[in-house]
């Protein structure tokens, strides 16, 4: 799960700690109506951006010696895949890599690719006192409760093991635009450790700062079995283990610090859909969270009255909800008249250039209430898009966007990458 208090790293993130306002009035004969502007970062949060199961192709769909299965995913540096899968012929034991999991990045971001196996560790899951291994093995056999440990060499009941990389080979293939493919096959054949694997799960942390939200996501080393490990160790199913997974899989991302404008008289002048970037910039907002270029460009333009631009006063950005946590929140008192509209636009904060921004030409700033049907999600057409929270191009995770030159469009849902929970859920805008 994602703890709030090991998000520390988000202070360290390069949106911009901004405090921006400009407000005119010239027109002294106009009734004023002050009115308060709220916007909330209400998604709840999950810690793994990936994950997804994988198995072989005969009745029941075990690994067995010789054959191999494949799974693709995205990630950017500092990012790591995890999988782990049962040693078919054992009581409890599971091959999986040490957490956080295998690196798929070096020391200089360069992307890596080739054998991995000696990343791939044996584990005993300490739910089963173990038998020698084989296909003789008594399932489940005798229980037992003790914390998970490392198999390296000997079990605890002396029984031999040669090294896992010496039963299953991994291979990492880079395909580009931060996608892999990990391979794995079993070379258990012919050995004294032969032994079909089961099918298994796979997953990949979100991160920032460098750091997983998740470094444990299917298991824990020194710590006793749990949710749904425990079917696929002693049976080879993993269906308990994947539904977990599957629950802790998703969205998360901050907000960058949320732009305001209110306007009269003129068409909504943060953007238009259907054209390209004006280089006013919205660029920079949208692919790094830097408003104050936008908001500068804003001030100058005829019939734009205020620009705010509101960081979370806690953490500058604005947090996903997080356990009980609400999620990151920003207020501004607004003076606004008859006939004035408004606008905002903030950061989807892992993505390439995505943003969320008022639809159309803005909404009636005199009105009261929850406006957040009103907000779409965007992409500024000016960086080459990736997985949201997996791509080495993100500025947020320390790449530098690829340009492309294409319309804004709103983003579609599904889109080539996920399935995003409704506008509503993840960001709330409100009017009193």
């Amino acid at each position: 799960m994602v703890k709030r208090q090991n998000l520390k790293w988000l202070l360290l993130f390069p949106f911009p700690l901004l405090a921006i306002s400009c407000h005119k009035n010239d027109d002294n004969h106009v009734t004023m109506q002050e009115h308060t502007l709220t916007v909330q970062n209400i998604l709840q949060a999950n810690s793994l951006v990936e994950s997804g199961t994988f198995q072989g192709q005969g009745s029941p769909p075990f690994i067995m010696p010789g054959q191999s299965v494949s799974f693709r995913f995205s990630a950017a540096p500092g990012q790591t895949v995890t999988f782990a899968a049962m040693y078919g012929f054992s009581n409890d034991l599971f091959f999986a890599p040490e957490n956080p999991g295998i690196a798929l990045y070096d020391k200089s971001n360069q992307p890596l690719a080739g054998d991995v196996s000696s990343q791939i560790r044996l584990w005993d899951n300490g739910t089963r006192i173990n038998q020698p291994p084989g296909s003789s093995v008594n399932h489940p056999g005798t229980a037992e409760s003790k914390a998970i440990q490392e198999v390296n060499g000997t079990d605890a009941q002396n029984n031999h093991y040669l090294p896992a990389s010496d039963l299953v080979k991994a291979t990492l293939v880079y395909e580009g635009a931060s996608y892999f493919t990990l391979t794995l096959k079993n070379i258990s054949g012919g050995t004294s450790n032969e032994t079909p694997l089961s099918p298994g799960v796979w997953a990949v942390s979100y991160i920032a700062g460098g750091k997983p939200l998740n470094s444990n996501p299917l298991y824990q080393k020194n710590h006793t079995s749990a949710n749904g490990l425990t079917p696929l160790t002693e049976m080879g199913d993993n269906s308990q283990l994947y539904s977990y997974v599957k629950d802790n899989t998703g969205i998360f991302t901050p907000l960058s610090p949320v732009l305001v404008v209110v306007y009269n008289g003129i068409e909504n002048p943060i953007f238009m859909t259907g054209m390209k970037d004006a280089g006013q910039g919205l660029k920079d907002l949208a692919q790094k969270g830097d408003a104050s270029g936008l908001a500068a460009s804003l001030k100058k333009m005829q019939g734009v009255k205020a620009v705010y631009v509101l960081p979370d006063p806690a953490n500058t950005v604005l947090l996903p909800a997080i356990e009980n946590q609400p999620g990151g929140m920003v207020s501004q008192k607004l003076e606004v008249a008859k006939g004035d509209k408004l606008a905002i636009a903030t950061m989807y904060g892992f993505s390439n250039d995505w943003f969320f921004a008022t639809k159309k030409n803005g909404i009636d700033a005199t009105q009261t209430g929850d406006v957040s049907d009103s907000i779409g999600l965007f992409d500024d057409g000016t960086a080459v898009s990736q997985f949201p929270g997996a791509g080495n191009m993100q500025f947020n995770l320390g790449g530098t966007p690829g340009p492309e030159s294409n319309p804004i469009q709103e983003v579609p849902d599904p889109n080539t990458f996920n399935t995003l929970p409704q506008i509503k859920d993840m960001i709330k805008v409100v009017l009193q």
